[in-house]
């Protein structure tokens, strides 16, 4: 602990610096091998929700059929038809998503080394309180990529391929439209879930508490909603689809700044029982 408070502006510098540069390291050993791997991530995992035999539409069929509303449920084959109409079109899109998944699969490490150079900082407490910080983040984070890749993604692509308004438009889509929709969808989604982890902080540090988050609750309510609208595709499916689960972290939310307060003020109690010890 000596050692630490005894750096200097610089050393923090430079130990940030490669804390960065072991992250991005990180990233681009996954861009790489994603980059190399890109005909079978398109085929088995991009495009994968263009097609009837993804997870979720067989799901689907199955509640169809146990609730006998396999009509209303189970997804009928939709054409899905690509398109490159730039020159750098693929290309483009070969780089962007690989980088996006070489991100994705490397976001752990990143935030670990994120919140070593942070936890130096942190008092006793707060890095009790705060142990379980990048569990936490990586698991939402993952949790918010799998909602958007199997939930808004095969809802996106079936709602935009069936939907037409005269017989004479085809839907035909461009690979950049697709990819980064696809990306859209899919990060924004990790990103938004770690709406709880904001909270928990922001109540430590004293920005936020329950009262308020319930008193401003629909006014959250529209800001969600605005927020499904930015990170979605303009229709009202997917802003619904995204916005029904950050509803449900907003109400957890409340409840972890609740736990928060709690904590705190039984904290704030044993250091007025020790003062009072030591007085």
């Amino acid at each position: 602990m000596s050692e630490e408070k005894e750096m200097s502006f610089l050393d923090h510098l430079e130990e940030l610096r490669w804390h960065i540069v072991r992250s991005i390291a990180a990233i681009m050993i996954f861009m790489l091998l994603s980059f190399f791997f890109t005909p079978w991530i398109f085929h088995n995992i991009i495009f994968a929700p263009t097609r009837i035999d993804f997870p979720t539409f067989k799901w689907l069929c199955k509640l169809g059929d146990l609730t006998g509303a396999t009509d209303a449920l189970c997804a009928k084959p939709f054409p899905f038809k690509i398109q490159s109409r730039n020159m750098t079109g693929q290309f483009t899109m070969q780089i962007l998503s690989a980088f996006v998944i070489g991100f994705i699969i490397s976001f752990p490490y990143v935030f670990w080394e994120i919140w070593r150079f942070i936890k130096p900082g942190l008092r006793q407490t707060e890095k009790k309180n705060s142990s379980g910080a990048v569990f936490a983040v990586s698991f939402l984070f993952l949790l918010g990529i799998s909602f958007g890749y199997f939930i808004l993604c095969p809802m996106m692509t079936w709602f935009f391929s069936t939907y037409s308004i005269s017989d004479v438009i085809i839907n035909e889509f461009d690979i950049t439209s697709y990819v980064s929709t696809f990306i859209a969808l899919v990060f924004g989604s990790g990103l938004l879930f770690q709406m709880p982890v904001v909270v928990y902080f922001m109540t430590r540090v004293g920005l936020l508490t329950p009262k308020f988050m319930r008193t401003y609750r629909r006014h959250a309510i529209i800001i969600i909603l605005i927020i499904g609208a930015i990170v979605t595709p303009p229709d009202p499916l997917s802003q619904v689809l995204i916005s029904l689960p950050l509803f449900l972290l907003y109400e957890i939310s409340i409840f972890i700044s609740a736990y928060v307060m709690r904590q705190k003020g039984k904290e704030e109690e044993r250091e007025a029982k020790t003062d009072e010890m030591t007085a």
